[in-house]
């Protein structure tokens, strides 16, 4: 229901309201769910977003008896090291901005700095206005976005574009919302340099790094949906190999351990090519052991090789 619908169905000022029924008929409760579903771990996240998604329905009850303030402002920054489920968030948070009613069409559009800025005269505000026009009714993420600033070059056009990006911000909050996400001490920088970006941003939400019990866990549930599961030992390895793996350069969390995953199919399909002549069982095909695991370059003396397997992230694992 639009806002306008709201107004014009004003309820009575005695008129009860029920909050979880309300809660409810949103199915705003789906997406949450599907959020627990899709994360391990990330409390704090988790708890933020549902607090805007309180905050989003309140206000919504709140039209329905006219009590009318400024609405929410929604723009997000999102930070924290890669692969800890800032897009996922982003996907969410446009579907429940939809079921409330704060996001037309709900969708998400995910961009970076090449996206944005253009590399001559006359070509950044172009490109940067299309994109607005793709995420209007949506969610706009900028991956990265600090890389739009970039004081250093004199020929840099990325203040153009943080310049449209901030009238858009101010001027159609109602039919855009923006999420900005990054690594914190970047981010921190860039926003120091741009106040006129900090002051527009509502939420700042922090991404944890995952434990390794939790990267585990989430290792487990990556093999679930392709059909493949650790042996007992396997998985003991694989606890061995995220311990070892989070203290080297380039970690990207759940992104890394999609790779190394990858790289235990790979060595796992080797093996059995290996015995070809042998008859294979389902459960032989579905299972990773140990030796597939412990076959990585991050076992040789707990560290890294340039000579090691590389990830399609471009990192060795």
């Amino acid at each position: 229901m639009s806002e306008t619908d709201l107004l014009k169905a004003k309820l009575p000022d005695d008129a009860p309201v029920n909050l979880e029924a309300e809660f409810e008929a949103s199915n705003v409760k789906e997406v949450l769910d599907k959020l627990d579903r899709e994360l391990i771990g990330l409390k704090p996240v988790k708890t933020r977003i549902r607090e805007i998604a309180a905050l989003l329905l309140v206000d919504r009850l709140r039209k329905q008896f006219a009590l009318t303030s400024a609405s929410p402002t929604l723009h997000m920054n999102f930070t924290g090291n890669p692969g800890t489920g800032k897009t996922t968030v982003a996907m969410r948070m446009a579907e429940i901005l939809h079921r409330l009613g704060y996001a037309r069409e709900g969708h998400l559009v995910s961009v970076t700095r090449d996206d944005l800025v253009g590399q001559y005269i006359g070509h950044t505000a172009p490109k940067t206005k299309e994109v607005i026009k793709k995420a209007m009714g949506g969610v706009l993420f900028i991956d990265e976005a600090y890389y739009l600033y970039k004081p250093e070059n004199e020929r840099d056009y990325g203040a153009e574009s943080i310049e449209i990006l901030l009238q858009v911000m101010e001027n159609n909050r109602d039919d855009l919302v923006v999420i900005l996400a990054g690594y914190k001490d970047r981010m921190d920088k860039f926003f120091h340099s741009n106040p006129g970006m900090r002051s527009r941003i509502a939420h700042h939400i922090d991404f944890p790094d995952y434990s390794a019990e939790e990267l585990l866990h989430i290792a487990k549930l990556m093999l679930a949906t392709q059909n493949y599961r650790f042996s007992a030992d396997a998985e003991k390895a694989f606890f061995k190999y995220i311990s070892l793996r989070m203290t080297l350069e380039h970690f990207a969390n759940a992104r890394s351990v999609r790779n190394a995953l990858d790289r235990a199919r790979l060595r796992q399909a080797n093996r059995l090519f290996a015995n070809a002549s042998k008859s294979l069982s389902k459960t032989d095909l579905m299972t990773l052991e140990a030796e597939d695991i412990l076959a990585s370059r991050v076992f040789v003396e707990g560290k890294l090789d340039m000579d090691g397997d590389e990830g399609s992230d471009g990192v060795i694992d």
